[in-house]
């Protein structure tokens, strides 16, 4: 597999990302460990050197089967993962705490459910309005020092933060949601990137899987399933975002692509400093997601995916917007 630069990182131009490995989407059926065991496995034989990860998902179960996967091949890895959304001194999963003493907590915990003494890429998963970007650039700064971080990330951070951070410690990779609906960082922020030299990490890059053509109704979704609460997937912003897919279902049908190839193919035209994390814990996903790898669109594939319309509805709904540095 080709590979791309995060700043000076090298990984896999397709990533693995781990969140559904804690059962996040429920569609995709009951958890089973040894699936997701095999699904990174079977990531690793494809070429994929990239594996993301954060210690919110279940919370930890997904840092826990990263963990079990990657044992006896970790030389093999880029390992991912993010703090900031677990407070440990007393708050719990989704309290956002980026302060020094946090992090410590947060750094020790996800060390050892990774079986590692190092992480190679370590994420502020989101900006914490309490701590100054300063001071939790500084602790990272420190935690690369004694060795247990290589490398420096943001999520869902804004020009000012990202600016600010870097300037304290040298910042890596941002990771945002990017796809062929979702495309307000080709304004200001990626422009930003690579005045800094920062790598891009686009998450979600399959539209939380309606982009992989294989949803035509929320009616499959369980009722936990975030997505049931998600704008572009309700009422008639549903219908009009599956137009989009159909388009990107008939232009992958010219070259015997699958929508979700098509749409990681897209992306990857975007620049060597680009490297998205599609997820899943399923083998014939990681297999097919792989496979885009190999895929060159013509230039008037790119020009008709580049022209297609925006996406219905917002990205968040209004709560997971309002933790989003802007």
């Amino acid at each position: 597999m080709k590979h791309a630069h995060l700043g000076s990182l090298d990984v896999s131009r397709i990533g693995l990302g781990a969140m559904t490995m804690a059962g996040t989407y429920t569609t995709e059926g009951p958890v089973d460990d040894s699936e997701s065991i095999r699904t990174i496995h079977r990531a690793l034989a494809l070429g994929v050197t990239h594996i993301d990860t954060a210690e919110i998902y279940g919370p930890f179960h997904s840092e826990d089967v990263v963990g079990q996967a990657i044992k006896g091949r970790r030389d093999q890895v880029v390992v991912a993962t993010k703090f900031g959304m677990v407070s440990h001194a007393g708050g719990g999963p989704g309290v956002i705490d980026s302060s020094a003493a946090n992090m410590r907590a947060a750094v020790e915990g996800s060390l050892q459910r990774l079986g590692t003494d190092h992480i190679d890429l370590y994420y502020q998963h989101r900006v914490d309005p309490n701590t100054q970007i300063e001071e939790t650039a500084q602790a990272v700064a420190e935690l690369i020092a004694e060795g247990k971080v290589l490398h420096f990330g943001l999520s869902e951070a804004s020009p000012d933060t990202i600016r600010r951070a870097h300037a304290v410690q040298p910042v890596s990779a941002l990771q945002t949601e990017y796809s062929l609906w979702t495309r307000h960082v080709e304004e200001e922020i990626l422009p930003l990137l690579r005045e800094l030299g920062i790598g891009f990490v686009p998450y979600s890059p399959l539209g939380h899987g309606l982009l992989t053509g294989q949803i035509r109704t929320i009616d499959d979704f369980a009722d936990d399933d975030w997505r049931k609460t998600n704008p572009r997937f309700t009422g008639d912003n549903f219908t009009r975002n599956l137009a989009i897919v159909d388009e990107v279902t008939a232009i992958g049908a010219e070259i015997g692509a699958t929508p979700a190839q098509t749409t990681l193919a897209w992306i990857l035209s975007r620049g060597d400093d680009i490297a998205p994390i599609p997820g899943t814990r399923r083998v014939a996903r990681v297999e097919e997601n792989t496979a885009a790898d190999t895929i060159d669109l013509t230039a008037d594939q790119l020009d008709r995916l580049n022209a297609l319309r925006p996406a219905a509805g917002a990205r968040h709904n209004d709560e997971n917007m309002a933790v989003i540095d802007r």
